[in-house]
């Protein structure tokens, strides 16, 4: 996102929201974000925390101090010339299988974790439910923290927790 607009075509979408003009088409403000921004937000209890999303790809998300950052992660190269959504999103689950799948989000979220330099992980996504356990530093997202993250997404960064 840049100045309120999609820098860049979505990956995992169609064509045509970088020249899209919300604002004209829907006559209100609009604040366009993507679901694991949603969750981020949603999600958020302060400090640095760092949102990753395992369904179907690999979303991603950083909040510090009330302020979020989208992150495009989910296509750097991870191993053997795989992205990181090779690993972590479905395509990787469908290949791997569970028990290999659950070892790698093992192996892969400390790393994060101390990539980032954050307090905690936030795990959401459809397929965080094929998890026995949670990496250390993680803790189990919903859903139904998008609504949330989606109401907070129109206050003042300061006043998030």
């Amino acid at each position: 996102m840049r100045d309120g607009r999609p820098a860049e075509e979505p990956v995992n979408l169609g064509r045509g929201w970088v020249r899209f003009d919300y604002v004209r088409a829907f006559g209100k403000p609009v604040r366009l974000v993507n679901d694991a921004v949603m969750q981020a937000l949603g999600s958020y209890r302060g400090g640095r925390m760092l949102f990753l999303g395992l369904g179907t790809g690999l979303g991603a998300a950083l909040v510090v101090e009330g302020h979020v950052q989208p992150l495009e992660i989910a296509h750097l190269p991870y191993r053997d010339g795989k992205t990181y959504e090779d690993f972590l999103g479905k395509r990787g689950l469908d290949r791997m299988g569970k028990k290999s799948w659950r070892r790698v989000v093992g192996e892969i979220v400390p790393r994060l974790h101390a990539a980032f330099q954050v307090d905690e992980i936030v795990l959401g996504g459809g397929n965080v439910k094929q998890l026995k356990t949670l990496p250390r530093g993680s803790r189990l997202g919903s859903n139904a923290h998008a609504f949330v993250g989606g109401f907070r997404l129109w206050e003042p960064a300061r006043t998030r927790p």
